[in-house]
């Protein structure tokens, strides 16, 4: 089986169900199966064959998943690049992706309008300096059937990473690894035909296009796109869709929360509102809760090496394991904490999230050495640092390259982070290690806050809270932190920010 597939077998077994939803224009499985075919003939008529690399530069939008779905209609590999990439960004992608064709949308064409390292470009709209008009090439194109022949081995996919910590990685897939993780979805939060998925986190990463809208073309759900958020638009697609589902960054959740029309707004539709990509901290979720009126908040935690998969809590377990990850892998994947040496640590032993599973992707594009330093015996190696509770759930402690070294003791940012978030008035923060001449790395804290706060106050309520040691020495009070469209706080941007 591959996605084409999938796609062409639920165009023949639900072919009047809406498949996409987005801007007003509503879009059933046969009607998208056969737009996929006529760009499947666009692509093959312009020079793609199977193996080259086709980059789409859209935010969430219809065109996206026709382009998605005829790409690899004709066997060639994916390379979805994020929306909000400068021209710069975008040309690192193409050039290390190796790729022959890029689809733009006319919404941020601006950014790519001058690329060239391109044979083939297209984009949403009009004709214009080379670029062939996505619109026009596909009314004229051919319906006839074409028949993908690539099974579940076969490369599918490359993701780029965020890049917070350096150049950006290509995450190469194979259809197994992507029909496993929305499986693992489907199964784990009862993705049905009849559920509606509201999607507004970008499609570029891994979540909200492996799991989200993977899961839902697997059963025939119906998907609902928009190609920004904000918190108005979210109550709004879900009163005006009836959506079942969404995924979204805690950003997402916790900006929401604080709109008022959200305790009139309908939310008797959804079943599951589900986070991910950054934590939650323990004060933090009964406020979403309380907000959302829901006891189903859950969390999945993962990385985009995995599919995205990992660990999943569902929203019972929220009670008492606020701020855990939960106490098992999902389905198709196993998880372990491990030392430097790969053995499993004892109970409230800090190591390393390690993961197993079919999920897992097939490396990193054009870096082998990368690739064999992150995997141990078929496990991946996460990066984060965490521990088992005496009840089986695993407790994220910090991000591996995050741990502060201050006069060779290790402080681990997460634990300080979550203290502070605790402390009246503070809404988000960051815990850096900066240069200090004799501990060689000393904490600082950069943080937002609703109102304005007394440092002494705040130091005192540490105090109570925290070892000397880990105090943060330096405060910063900002408008907001820097995050990528992931949601994730750039911390090495703060970093590159600090002149010490």
């Amino acid at each position: 089986m591959n996605s084409s597939n999938l796609l062409a077998r639920n165009a023949r077994k639900y072919p009047m169900n809406e498949a996409i939803i987005c801007h007003g224009r509503r879009i059933s499985y046969r009607q998208l199966d056969e737009q996929v075919t006529r760009f499947s003939h666009v692509l093959l008529e312009r020079g793609i064959e199977t193996g080259d690399k086709v980059v789409i530069f859209m935010p969430n939008v219809l065109e996206f998943v026709v382009s998605y779905f005829a790409i690899q209609r004709i066997g060639a590999v994916v390379v979805p690049v994020n929306a909000k990439f400068t021209l710069s960004e975008v040309e690192y992608v193409v050039q290390h992706a190796d790729a022959k064709a890029i689809i733009a949308h006319e919404a941020i064409f601006a950014t790519v309008e001058s690329i060239s390292a391109v044979t083939l470009k297209i984009k949403t709209g009009q004709v214009k300096d080379g670029w062939l008009s996505y619109d026009a090439l596909i009314q004229e194109a051919s319906s006839q059937t074409i028949n993908c022949q690539l099974n579940e081995e076969n490369d599918s996919t490359i993701l780029y990473t965020s890049g917070t910590t350096g150049k950006p990685k290509g995450v190469l897939f194979s259809y197994r690894n992507i029909l496993t993780v929305a499986q693992m979805i489907a199964i784990e939060m009862e993705v049905k035909p009849e559920s509606r998925i509201l999607l507004m986190m970008p499609l570029t990463h891994s979540a909200p296009l492996h799991l989200f809208l993977m899961a839902g073309m697997l059963v025939g759900a119906t998907n609902v796109l928009t190609p920004t958020f904000t918190p108005d638009l979210f109550i709004d697609m879900i009163e005006q869709e009836k959506t079942t589902h969404f995924f979204g960054a805690p950003v997402a959740y916790l900006l929401t929360a604080q709109i008022p029309r959200l305790q009139t707004a309908d939310l008797t539709s959804m079943k599951w509102w589900v986070y991910g990509g950054a934590p939650l901290s323990q004060s933090e979720i009964p406020f979403i809760q309380n907000a959302f009126q829901t006891d189903n908040l859950t969390s999945v935690y993962g990385l985009t090496e995995a599919g995205p998969s990992g660990a999943i809590m569902f929203g019972k377990e929220h009670t008492q394991k606020a701020g855990s990850i939960g106490n098992r892998a999902p389905f198709g994947t196993e998880l372990r904490i491990v030392d430097e040496n790969g053995e499993d640590v004892p109970v409230g032993e800090i190591g390393e999230i390690a993961l197993y599973g079919e999920g897992n992707m097939k490396g990193y594009y054009k870096d082998e050495v990368a690739t064999k330093a992150v995997f141990i015996d078929g496990w991946l190696r996460s990066g984060d640092l965490a521990r088992f509770d005496e009840d089986g759930y695993i407790w994220i402690v910090d991000r591996k390259k995050d741990v502060i070294i201050s006069g060779g003791v290790n402080i681990y940012p997460k634990e300080i982070e979550d203290c502070l978030l605790s402390y009246e008035g503070i809404f988000e923060v960051a815990v850096i290690g900066v240069p200090h001449p004799q501990w060689g790395e000393t904490v600082k804290a950069v943080y937002a806050s609703k109102v304005e706060i007394d440092k002494d106050a705040l130091e005192a309520y540490l105090e109570e809270h925290l070892a000397k040691y880990k105090i943060p020495r330096i405060f910063e009070c900002v408008e907001a932190l820097p995050r990528n469209a992931a949601g994730k706080i750039l911390k090495q941007s703060l970093k590159g920010q600090e002149v010490s």
